[in-house]
């Protein structure tokens, strides 16, 4: 027996109603998930999963060796374009997610970045003032060219009900990979040097304000929805509009002038006061 003749009648009559809604007239040629952030509401919401292309599929595995590292994924666009339709391809969501990192931004900014196996990913502690001094004043078009070129090749297989969503760190998250070299649990050292030396914390202005050039640049947000991720956890209530708000506020306005929509992934945790 077919499985849709072992559903009851209302199951039944509720699908057709979906399907219905779905594939209304009016709301074909626009995106699922933009009508929704355009405040529309349809029957069937849009779906995605935030990590959705990872290592619980079979396929990435088989992408991960070949590519090698971490970073040699990213910025292989044919393997990284690869690995960020899989999902959609396998579960049909409404949004792929760009595979890349939040630390593409510091590599592009003269940092060494890399990942190590079982550790994570590890940089160039800013230890004080001369390490923040040294950071490039824009960022490296060429180190990001993978990049935009894994959007091209994203966009152009996705069809026309298919959303890209592309991302970029928050100001703040990004600042305390680059003090400490490395993910921390409270992040500690980051805060350490902000109220240390507020005057070298505030030259990584240069950080924030290469997040939103990467974020809105021409070749990134054609088509895409920028998320910018936030991690603000653990710094003191005042601290956070001192140090977070602005300049993520910096990176919004980037992205708004080129009139793209922005998701803002805000952690579960509570702010500390």
């Amino acid at each position: 027996m077919s499985p849709i003749n072992g559903l009851t009648n209302t199951t039944k009559n509720l699908i057709r109603v979906f399907m219905e809604e779905a594939w209304k007239p009016e709301r074909m040629g626009i995106k699922p998930l933009l009508r929704a952030l355009s405040g529309q509401h349809d029957a069937i919401p849009p779906v995605w999963m935030m990590r959705q292309a990872g290592r619980y599929l079979p396929e990435y595995r088989a992408v991960r060796e070949k590519a090698g590292g971490f970073l040699d994924l990213c910025f292989n666009p044919e393997l990284a374009a690869e690995v960020t339709l899989q999902p959609v391809k396998r579960f049909g969501f409404d949004a792929a997610i760009l595979f890349s990192d939040i630390l593409i931004v510091p590599l592009a900014l003269g940092r060494k970045v890399e990942f190590l196996v079982g550790e994570g990913p590890k940089l160039e502690p800013l230890a004080d003032a001369a390490a923040v001094a040294g950071l490039h004043d824009t960022i490296d078009g060429k180190v990001l060219a993978p990049i935009y070129e894994t959007v091209s090749r994203v966009k152009s297989a996705l069809d026309d009900r298919t959303t890209l969503i592309g991302f970029c760190g928050a100001p703040w998250t990004v600042a305390t990979y680059m003090v400490a070299g490395e993910a921390t649990p409270d992040q500690a050292p980051a805060r350490l040097f902000a109220y240390r030396d507020p005057a070298a914390f505030a030259v990584l202005g240069a950080v924030f304000s290469s997040n939103g050039s990467y974020a809105s640049g021409r070749d990134y947000v054609s088509g895409l929805v920028p998320a910018v991720a936030v991690g603000a956890a653990v710094v003191a209530v005042g601290a956070v509009t001192a140090l977070a708000l602005p300049r993520r506020k910096r990176i919004q306005s980037s992205v708004d002038a080129a009139d793209v929509p922005v998701l803002l992934g805000e952690p579960a945790e509570p702010v500390y006061s």
